[in-house]
């Protein structure tokens, strides 16, 4: 979906707890430092659960809200493709899925019958995904984070992969009214079973603020 096109469906039917994010430049505040994956080198591996989709093709969706209550969130994806020079990788999908503010997941557990925070888009001519979402939050052990699996147009995976957060701005969302129950994340980036060793490529560049909403930039590279 276009970005333009996107920006302009996504306000529609949102409520008063979600506010469209405001696209930031680098200088503003609560801002992270970027990290786009310039040197060409495919996005790191990581585990698919314990929580992934279990109806990915009914799901085909930009607007993942669902009743999640939470601060806004835009995540703009880029999927580019290692074996052409890191060139742009049009037509494959992009599977997101994330916990909500709680850090409960859909479609396990108590929530088993519903389908919050999950959804599918396929890249366009630039590579470029779109999902309109809440900031997740976090649970035992864990540093905040999203799960992507890019697959190609018939179905095959590419790359299962988890995105970081930068702990600056998590640190803020975390002492925002919504958030603020369950405090500080327990687990840091660095201590994080699976971003330790690979943070500089997952970690994304987020810019906003809590009123406003935050917009979140991640190119993801794979064997395409």
């Amino acid at each position: 979906m276009k970005r333009n096109k996107f920006l302009k469906s996504g306000v529609l039917g949102l409520g008063t707890m979600l506010t469209m994010p405001t696209v930031l430049t680098a200088c503003d505040k609560n801002s992270s430092d970027p990290n786009d994956n310039t040197g060409c080198t495919t996005t790191p591996s990581e585990t698919k659960g314990p929580f992934p989709i279990k109806t990915p093709s009914q799901l085909v969706q930009a607007n993942i809200k669902s009743d999640r209550a939470g601060v806004a969130l835009l995540m703009n994806i880029t999927v580019q493709n290692k074996n052409n020079s890191c060139s742009p990788l049009a037509g494959v999908l992009v599977d997101v899925w994330h916990c909500d503010k709680d850090g409960d997941y859909s479609e396990y557990g108590s929530s088993a019958t519903l389908h919050f925070l999950r959804g599918r888009q396929t890249t366009d001519a630039n590579g470029n995904v779109s999902f309109l979402s809440v900031y997740p939050g976090w649970y035992n052990g864990r540093a905040p984070h999203i799960h992507v699996e890019v697959l190609s147009s018939s179905g095959s995976s590419l790359l299962v992969t988890q995105i970081a957060f930068p702990e600056n701005i998590s640190s803020v969302v975390y002492a925002s009214t919504l958030y603020s129950a369950n405090g500080q994340a327990d687990t840091s980036n660095t201590s994080d079973n699976i971003f330790a060793n690979s943070l500089s490529s997952e970690l994304s560049t987020v810019a906003g603020n809590v009123a406003d909403g935050y917009t979140l930039e991640k190119i993801i590279v794979v064997n395409g």
